[in-house]
């Protein structure tokens, strides 16, 4: 059964949107090479706020993919950059609708760990969900 991963991050400051948005290319061209994975995208949606969605065929090979190359180098600096972080992974179809998507982390989302979290990331709080640009697909590699 295929295994979705999502994650909405939201950067403290537009001085870190540079470097993020750098590591963001790499971990999206690894993403596509990666063993098992079936599909994803990146949302941009504003107020600083990003989303990613991947869809996987199993959570070992989500796993794997999360603790190795660009993706295992960016983790850490999640904690610095971000006042807002947060994650939700379930078993099932790939999901690919937005509304769907934000339901599942704000009743399921799991908060990252950081430095300088925001009062609403410490009352588990997060804003509606406010899209001005489409998602970026990421689609794995044909081999």
């Amino acid at each position: 059964m295929p295994h979705n991963s999502i994650t909405r991050l939201r950067l403290r400051s537009i001085f870190s949107l540079g470097a993020f948005a750098k590591e963001t290319r790499e971990i999206s061209a690894q993403l596509a090479t990666a063993p098992g994975f079936l599909g994803g995208a990146v949302l941009a949606e504003g107020r600083l706020v990003f989303w990613t969605r991947s869809a996987w065929e199993s959570l070992d090979a989500m796993k794997a993919f999360r603790d190795s190359g660009a993706h295992r180098v960016s983790m850490p600096k999640i904690q610095d950059w971000c006042d807002e972080a947060a994650v939700v992974q379930c078993d099932g179809a790939p999901l690919t609708d937005w509304d769907e998507i934000y339901a599942l982390l704000t009743e399921k989302g799991r908060l990252t760990r950081l430095k300088r979290p925001n009062a609403a990331h410490e009352a588990k709080q997060f804003a509606k969900m406010f899209r001005w640009s489409p998602e970026q697909p990421i689609k794995p590699e044909k081999k």
